[in-house]
This record gives C-alpha cells, sequence and structure tokens, in this order.
C-alpha cells in the first residue's frame, strides 16, 4: 500500500487536477490520497492558502467583505465545474467558507489556524468527489475521524503519540481515502496546523501510522537535485539518497522536501519517492534509509542557507578558561539569536 501525497502546484486547477486523478488510477496500491489547498495557478497568482490567511486577517479586523469568500470559492468552483461535480457539494463548500468567522475559537491564533487549514480540507473534500466523478470509489477522512492528535500550537504544532494507534485502527478496502494534509486536532478539539509545507508531514505520518511500503510525495519538478537549480546551471539530479542526507541537505536549505517530514517515515522505516506530477514515470529521487555509497559520485548534494554572521574570537590560552563558551551562548541567548556551528583550533 502507497501513501501519495499532492502539492498545491499539482491541484491548482481543473486541469491539474485531472493529472493527478490519471496518476492514482494508474496504480491499484495507491489506496490513500493527502491532498494540499490549491496553489499558484501561473506567476503572480495568489495560493488558496494566503487567500485564507487574507481573509482571517481581515475577519479579525471586523471586515465582514464578501470578496475574501468570493476569491478563495471561486477557486474550488472552477474545479468542482470541470468534473461536473454536484451543485450540492460546491453550494456545502461555499457555506463551510461563509461560516468560518461564526465558529468560536480559544484565542486569535487558534482563529488562524482554523482558516488556513481550510484550504486542505475543503480540497479533499472536493477532490475525493473528483475522484467518485472520475468513476473511482473514494471518501474523504476527517482528521479527527483518524485520531490526528497535535500539540496545544495552533500554527506550529507537532505530532502527539496517540495518533499512530489511532490510525492502526483505520482498515483499508477497495475505495481511496482522501485526507487533508496540513491539519489535526489538539485533545481539546481544536483545529491546528503544522508549519507552511505540512502538507508533507501528514503524508509520513499517515505513512508510518497505517505501515506503507511507499510515500510518494508529487511536485513540480523530475528530482531532488544535487544543487539548486536557481544559482547552479543543469544539476545532477539525485536518484537515491538516505534519510540522513535528506534531513541534512533539508535543514541546510533544500525547499522540495519538508524537513521535518523525514522524520515519521524514519521511524517507522517507509521509503520515500519524490517525483513530478507533470512527469509521473520518471523515477524522481528515492529516499531510503541506508545506501551505500558510489565511488563515482560520493558528494549527493550541495546545499545552502543565506542570512548567516560568522564570529571570530582569538586569544592566547583561550582553551584554559573554564566557562568562556558558555559566557558567549549566553549573550547570543540574551539576543534570542541560535547558533549553528561552533569550530575551534590554535591560531
Amino acid at each position: 500500500m502507497k501513501v501519495v501525497k499532492f502539492g498545491g502546484s499539482s491541484l491548482a486547477d481543473a486541469a491539474h487536477v485531472e493529472k493527478v486523478i490519471q496518476i492514482v488510477q494508474a496504480d491499484s496500491d495507491r489506496k490513500v490520497i493527502v491532498t494540499s489547498a490549491p496553489g499558484k495557478r501561473f506567476s503572480g497568482d495568489t495560493k488558496v492558502t494566503d487567500l485564507l490567511i487574507n481573509y482571517a486577517k481581515a475577519t479579525l479586523a471586523g471586515n465582514n467583505d464578501p470578496k475574501y469568500v468570493a476569491a478563495i470559492f471561486a477557486r474550488y468552483e472552477e474545479i468542482g465545474k470541470g468534473f461536473g461535480v454536484a451543485a450540492g457539494i460546491l453550494a456545502d463548500i461555499k457555506a463551510k467558507l461563509v461560516a468560518l468567522p461564526n465558529q468560536p475559537y480559544p484565542n486569535d491564533d487558534y482563529l488562524m489556524a482554523a482558516f488556513k487549514a481550510h484550504g486542505e480540507r475543503l480540497n479533499a473534500e472536493l477532490f475525493a468527489a473528483c475522484l467518485r466523478q472520475s468513476g473511482t470509489k473514494a471518501r474523504f477522512v476527517d482528521p479527527k475521524e483518524a485520531g490526528i492528535l497535535l500539540s496545544d500550537d495552533p500554527n506550529q504544532a507537532s505530532v502527539l503519540e496517540k495518533t499512530y494507534t489511532n490510525l492502526s485502527k483505520i482498515k483499508l478496502g477497495d475505495e481511496k481515502l482522501v485526507f487533508p494534509g496540513f491539519f489535526g486536532f489538539t485533545k481539546m478539539g481544536n483545529i491546528a496546523t503544522f508549519a507552511r509545507g505540512g502538507s508533507d508531514i501528514t503524508g509520513s505520518i499517515l505513512a508510518r501510522g497505517l505501515n506503507a511500503s511507499l510515500y510518494e510525495n508529487f511536485t513540480d519538478v523530475d528530482a531532488i537535485f544535487a544543487a539548486n537549480p536557481k544559482i547552479v546551471d543543469h544539476p545532477l539530479p539525485i536518484t537515491k539518497m538516505s534519510f540522513r542526507e535528506m534531513r541534512e541537505l533539508s535543514y541546510a536549505g533544500f525547499s522540495v522536501f519538508n524537513d521535518e517530514a523525514i522524520i515519521p517515515a524514519i521511524q517507522g522505516q517507509v521509503p520515500i519517492n519524490v517525483k513530478n506530477t507533470n512527469n509521473p514515470d520518471l523515477p524522481g529521487t528515492l529516499i531510503v534509509p541506508e545506501k551505500d555509497v558510489t565511488p563515482t559520485r560520493p558528494i549527493t548534494g550541495i546545499a545552502g542557507s543565506n542570512r548567516f554572521a560568522a564570529l571570530y574570537l582569538h586569544r592566547y590560552l583561550l582553551n584554559k578558561q573554564v566557562g568562556f563558551t558558555l559566557k558567549i551562548l549566553n549573550i547570543l541567548y540574551k539576543y534570542g539569536v541560535s547558533y549553528e556551528h561552533m569550530p575551534s583550533g590554535m591560531g
């Protein structure tokens, strides 16, 4: 059984959704689908998540202008009408958007989380309907129903271990299960979200919890490349890499795959295959627990991050001063600055 996640660019409009449905239908092992909110259709377009953030900010400011709902609903309506989805389903999506400001929230942070989460939630409901319209049995699965429990951090949540016990109880049948990515529920029943890009995390959680044989992550690039294509011309694709290599590179600036999403896959020992929705037959990049070093290609990839500063301290016999490093770290702590690396040597 495979868990398959599709990013926002893969679900941006009806034409893209059609490609996704063909991918899902091409492999009967693709039982569990994770959807993101619709992304950009073209350069300069606005992602649905950002439209929802604007809607939330307007609500907090007391602005009930209907233009916010209209802009968001138009994205779902275009997709739904492209597949002949029943008018009642589209009306329900609009009603849920309209009702968002009127729901009870513990505080403004939870309001923001709930608004953002509806990008994925409504898209998962709609995608399940599009699958059914295309002749595939499919059912939307609410994260609350599935038991995806998160910490009490409304917009930067972490998964609770109880989630995996809950997911292990789900029975798979002949229908596709469509989960919304990005969010879950706290023990108090409030919606909480992961950080942006959190649908990758949801997919990894489901892959571990459902004991998947493979976690396929479809995006808009052919593979993970050995260097940033925006900096290096024609970088080589990485065909296979280890979990550790992916974590190191993601942490250091690789943006194709969320670095936090690696952890559940590591814990469940589930391989990850990063592939392109527009070129699904290409092998993509396979991320596995361990791999042998290739003599002809000993370096897997090169990553970099900006906004770093280097501090150089020089004093004779510095190594004899007990607690000097602690003093430096306390200064950084005072100003809320983290450090990445502290080499030392004789100079």
